[in-house]
């Protein structure tokens, strides 16, 4: 056997109605058809990848607000940078806002990894990284 791809992340959100708009609004993605589960949730398009949320009201484990990159998380890659950058801010997420911010955005244009990296929280606290291309 040899894997080919990696399909899609599957995300635990206690409010499809707060996370569907963030991963829709934050990081432009379609939501796609998704078949009639027995939880709610919803299926969004990135490329040839997938991001399925799924609706459990009781809640995740994640209760740390602070952005920690070294906290499980996963990471989009962009074409363009800057203008994730620009999407975000005109969200309203800032690099001055104190770490436990909802909207604090950490960001590293020359980091140790090669390539611009930047990180934020969805509604669920859980770490999202968007790079730039090396």
């Amino acid at each position: 056997m040899s894997l080919l791809a990696l399909h899609h992340v599957s995300i635990i959100t206690a409010d499809l109605g707060k996370s569907l708009p963030f991963y829709r609004d934050a990081f432009g993605l379609t939501e796609i058809a998704r078949p009639s589960f027995s939880v709610s949730g919803a299926w969004l398009a990135c490329g040839d990848l997938q991001v399925h949320l799924v609706e459990y009201p009781e809640g995740t484990f994640r209760q740390n607000p602070a952005v920690d990159r070294n906290d499980w998380h996963f990471a989009f890659r962009t074409d363009n940078f800057d203008d994730a950058v620009d999407r975000l801010m005109r969200l309203g997420f800032r690099e001055d806002l104190p770490q436990g911010d909802p909207h604090c955005l950490l960001i590293f244009r020359n980091g140790l990894a090669g390539f611009p990296q930047l990180y934020l929280r969805d509604p669920d606290f859980n770490v999202v990284e968007i790079n730039g291309a090396p």
